[in-house]
């Protein structure tokens, strides 16, 4: 029996505000959609990995979700750390550095943190 990952889940407050912070942030764009009266998921991702991640949106929780003490993450390999690095200081997501370990994470919208690491 083998299994492969295909995506992760977050659940959004404002998804328009997270599709425009993932493409900007990190290139990824949306792939399909599903829409019901109760919530929208959108699948997002880039040319680099078959792997997705699934923005939820429920119509009836427009508020920041409580992420506990955060301690998940999603980590991304860049292939020009620099340059990522100026990137997200210029959009003011850079929320967590560690130089001793080469890495950096970025928040998004609702508070996920996002591991930027380098091509190794």
């Amino acid at each position: 029996m083998n299994f492969k990952m295909i995506h992760e889940n977050y659940n959004v407050s404002n998804l328009e505000a997270s599709l425009k912070f993932y493409e900007e942030a990190l290139g990824l764009k949306e792939v399909r959609r599903k829409e019901t009266e109760a919530f929208t998921i959108v699948y997002v991702k880039n040319e680099q990995s078959d792997f997705e991640l699934e923005l939820t949106q429920l119509h009836d929780h427009p508020q920041r979700y409580d992420l506990g003490e955060c301690e998940f993450h999603l980590a991304f390999e860049c292939d020009d750390y620099e340059k990522a690095y100026e990137k997200h200081k210029e959009m003011g997501c850079i929320c967590f550095e560690n130089p001793s370990m080469g890495i950096y994470f970025i928040e998004d919208p609702d508070g996920y943190w996002l591991e930027i690491v380098p091509r190794r």
